[in-house]
């Protein structure tokens, strides 16, 4: 046995997984040390290296990690050789109306799930809205709020992924039951921060012979994602090769040089967010050694806490706390897989919760850099945030209660 009891080391953990996040130590580095921290507090030693051992030949952390490291590759890939911005660009020319560019494209971008991306939009997002006559908070709150539409339903979103593989479901199952809340997330963004606005000047539009090129050039420069995507969905090929396959053919088409393509291994967010995903593996499978569950049966068993509210404020506020969805995905799931059993409703309201908790978390990069960019003041932000968050949350409880 360890030191302390399950529950007070969760607790410690916690705590310090917090103070890592709020000194901003990089994710991956925190998971892990947080999951061997918990480990040293609770377990007998002898059992963590087998744990780790374990984890590092389980073929669902095996799919996840290489996934995970080649989603962020093209992520990586995008930027280094600029395709990113004929994407974003093209898409900004073929549509005229600027409520639409500026909801599309962040959604756009967002299917680049990179650390603090919302940043990558605002430029383009901020000469839309400059049209529009929208405020700092509120192209702040759209840029955000509609970048963060998409990953509920996107079928190579890593927390999607990961909480499919730990809850053993497939990603479509769980997608099916997010479309309503994605709808709901739209509609909020829509009413909240663009219903009552209109173009102050107009949009010069582009001829039809432009037109044609500026779409060839959106198809060819988001083809990379669509082959992954298609790859998934229609071949039911494996993520982690699906990735590797919207690698190649982002190559194929950005013909980068060879220094290039090796810039787009430098950087160590890719080998972060990779070692992430390995620790959150680990962190879960930790935090099921310690048999904290029991302690939740326990309260569950006397009618203390219902599903509901294990499955919505549990995710919710540790997403909110520490910043991350996916650390809260695995700590929520580890604590409560020995408490109820995890259908596509239930895994779907858990990650619900997991996201939205961290959608609106001071911890979130796109939030706080996006605030910066804009020079907006995070108070001024939230007044907006916090209703358009009500909106899918309750769609999703509703969703659960009534299906």
């Amino acid at each position: 046995m360890g030191f302390v009891d399950p529950f007070t080391a969760v607790v410690i953990c916690f705590c310090f997984l917090g103070v890592m996040l709020y000194k901003r130590v990089n994710i991956g580095i925190t998971l892990n040390i947080v999951a061997l921290f918990l480990a040293l507090l609770s377990l007998n030693w002898q059992e963590i290296p087998t744990i780790i051992y374990e984890t590092c030949v389980d073929l669902r952390t095996i799919s996840v990690v290489f996934a995970t490291f080649g989603i962020m590759l093209m992520s990586q890939l995008y930027k280094v050789t600029k395709v990113i911005n004929d994407l974003s660009e093209g898409l900004s020319r073929i549509v005229s109306n600027s409520k639409l560019v500026v909801s599309i494209l962040p959604a756009i971008i967002g299917l680049l799930p990179v650390a603090g991306g919302a940043l990558m939009s605002a430029p383009l997002v901020e000469a839309e809205t400059d049209r529009l006559g929208l405020k700092a908070e509120k192209k702040t709150y759209v840029n955000v709020w509609f970048r963060h539409t998409i990953f509920p339903i996107y079928p190579i979103s890593q927390v999607l992924i990961f909480t499919a593989k730990l809850t053993e479901l497939t990603v479509i199952s769980i997608i099916i039951r997010q479309i309503p809340v994605v709808i709901s997330m739209i509609l909020a963004g829509y009413f909240i921060g663009l219903w009552k606005t209109n173009p102050t000047t107009e949009k010069k539009e582009i001829p039809k012979t432009t037109l044609g090129s500026e779409l060839k050039r959106f198809i060819i420069t988001f083809s990379p994602i669509l082959a992954t995507i298609i790859a998934v969905v229609s071949f039911s090929i494996d993520v982690s090769i699906a990735a590797f396959i919207g690698v190649v053919v982002l190559l194929v088409i950005a013909k980068p040089s060879l220094a290039v393509f090796k810039k787009s291994f430098m950087n160590w967010a890719t080998y972060g967010i990779t070692f992430a995903a390995y620790g959150a593996f680990l962190l879960r499978n930790i935090v099921e050694a310690t048999e904290i569950s029991e302690v939740f049966s326990t309260f569950v068993a006397n009618g203390s806490l219902n599903n509901l509210l294990l499955l919505t404020i549990i995710p919710a506020v540790l997403a909110f706390f520490i910043g991350s969805p996916l650390g809260a995905v695995a700590i929520s799931f580890s604590i409560l897989e020995g408490v109820l059993s995890f259908t596509p409703k239930s895994a779907a309201l858990l990650y619900i919760s997991s996201y939205l908790g961290y959608v609106v978390a001071p911890t979130h990069l796109c939030l706080v850099l996006t605030a910066d960019y804009f020079k907006c003041s995070l108070d001024k932000l939230y007044k907006y945030l916090i209703p358009s968050l009500m909106f899918p949350f309750v769609t999703a409880i509703l969703l659960y209660l009534l299906t």
